[in-house]
């Protein structure tokens, strides 16, 4: 029974100084919401070819640093997939937008994370206005002119647009995640 015992006390006495023990000096903290990661494209994907699901990956071009620590390393990589697509359509090209929700370091570490490929245009790539079909010819007369026969021609657009493209990002292209959620981070490499 005193061999019992003692056996449990030095197992209870293991794990209380393993729990004391500090994760390679590192404190926990979060990497804030609205933070850019610059990244690169690792392979070549457009709503001409790929649907909705799809996987896409990234890799990042710099060392992210925050608290004195580099917290995302160069050659951090990330995984998402295509979260929205939109075919063209006449008076509007393609549109997609890419979810990224995976960050891998380079010692192999995953960390969940909610991001999205920046654009101005709320995170979609693409979707922009096409070209008009044609143009309509109005003449304006001026005034000051002696003669009301003399004017210019102008060209106003029509209301009828060309058909829309189909968006495509090719591989190695500089692109921006932005995180739509804060990242916590519990694990930083060591040099």
């Amino acid at each position: 029974m005193q061999l019992l015992i003692s056996l449990l006390l030095m197992l209870f006495m293991t794990f209380g100084q393993a729990a004391e023990l500090d994760l390679r000096g590192y404190d926990e903290f979060d990497i804030p919401e609205g933070t850019h990661i610059p990244v690169i494209s690792l392979q070549e994907f457009s709503t001409a070819y790929c649907e909705e699901g799809d996987k896409v990956s990234f890799e990042t071009t710099t060392d992210i640093y925050m608290y004195n620590k580099n917290v995302i390393p160069e050659g951090t990589k990330l995984t998402g997939y295509i979260d929205k697509k939109n075919e063209p359509i006449i008076g509007t090209n393609a549109a997609m937008k890419v979810f990224v929700n995976k960050m891998y370091l380079p010692d192999g570490y995953e960390i969940p994370i909610k991001s999205y490929i920046y654009t101005a245009n709320n995170n979609v790539i693409g979707g922009e206005l096409t070209p008009p079909a044609k143009y309509i010819r109005i003449p304006h007369y001026q005034r000051w002119a002696m003669f009301r026969a003399m004017g210019t021609l102008q060209c106003v657009p029509g209301g009828e647009r060309t058909m829309g493209e189909h968006v495509t990002i090719a591989s190695g292209a500089d692109l921006i995640v932005v995180l739509v959620a804060p990242i916590h981070m519990s694990h930083t490499m060591m040099n």
